[in-house]
């Protein structure tokens, strides 16, 4: 699939629009259908649309990477918890 190639090779561009886009904290929750349109906005900004179906089932491999890449881990069949320490939040005034 050439999608999840392209999202491969820039997953850290792709985390980062993720973030812009939605409440994606380190250790925060994110949910598959919030990855999956994501997905589908991430590629239409690159001049790529592709269907429901197919944003989902790229969701589920993309999903799946990031659990191997263990930036995603598993909290349940909808859902992840974000390890991803550069997206650490602090309160305001805080040094980090």
């Amino acid at each position: 699939m050439e999608y999840l190639d392209l999202i491969k090779n820039d997953d850290q561009i792709f985390l980062k629009y993720l973030k812009a886009k939605y409440p994606l904290f380190h250790n925060s929750i994110f949910f598959f259908r919030d990855l999956q349109f994501g997905l589908q906005k991430f590629l239409e900004k690159k001049g790529i649309k592709i269907s429901n179906a197919e944003a989902e089932k790229l969701a589920y491999n993309i999903g799946n990477y990031l659990e191997e890449k263990q930036i995603f881990v598993k909290v349940n069949l909808s859902g992840w918890r974000l390890n991803y320490p550069e997206f650490v939040t602090t309160t305001p005034g805080d040094p980090l």
